[in-house]
């Protein structure tokens, strides 16, 4: 039984609509996705707070605001394949489910990969592709990919996820050194050339690669 669908409205109300995210299928995927089911149980009475939470192994579930944003600016259709770099507790699968056909994530920390696994099975999410292994690398037997949403931070656009954006598609990613902050930067495919703009400063953990803690 979900106990929180009034703190969910408040989040939208106050930190998602308040902030200029428009978008009705982003803001009802907010709606019905259950946070609380995303965060370790000593932060439930928390997930709906706007910041970040720690979900172990030096990881965090992404801010509510920073989730619907980023998810907005990939302006997806409901027939999209979207790839995501960055699978942490699934809260972000969660919402890219419950507005496109299919999702494919990848999560490079084995345990939080089988939490994910196990969370988004008990929600009955069918249309969510899991895998643990390198994002750097993204997953190219099922690209091109419409959308990539990158939930970690590199420290530069890794080739093999441009590659693998179809033609007209949007990435979002954040990039920059770790420190207080990174830029995000929205890359597009059009017309064969590569776009790339920036966003917005952000604040992500970095993203771990094979060979530097991630196996």
């Amino acid at each position: 039984m979900d106990c929180y669908p009034m703190p969910r409205q408040h989040m939208i109300r106050t930190q998602i609509q308040q902030r200029g995210i428009t978008n009705p299928d982003v803001l009802r995927a907010l709606e019905k996705v259950p946070r609380h089911e995303f965060v370790p149980p000593d932060y439930v009475a928390r997930a709906y707070e706007d910041g970040p939470l720690p979900i172990g192994h030096g990881q965090t579930i992404s801010q509510p605001y920073i989730v619907a944003a980023m998810t907005e600016l990939l302006r997806l259709s409901a027939n999209a394949r979207v790839l995501e770099v960055g699978t942490g507790s699934g809260y972000q699968a969660a919402i890219l489910a419950e507005l496109i056909r299919e999702v494919y994530t990848i999560e490079i920390i084995e345990p939080l990969y089988l939490e994910a696994r196990c969370r988004l099975a008990r929600l009955a999410y069918t249309n969510i592709h899991l895998r643990c292994g390198d994002g750097y690398s993204g997953w190219p037997e099922y690209a091109p990919f419409d959308a990539i949403i990158v939930t970690a931070a590199p420290d530069h656009i890794p080739q093999p996820l441009i590659d693998q954006l179809a033609e007209g598609g949007r990435m979002i990613i954040p990039v920059g050194p770790q420190g207080d902050y990174q830029e995000l930067w929205l890359v597009e495919r059009v017309g064969g050339r590569v776009k790339k703009k920036r966003v917005m400063r952000v604040a992500f953990v970095p993203l771990t690669r094979h060979g530097d803690g991630g196996e």
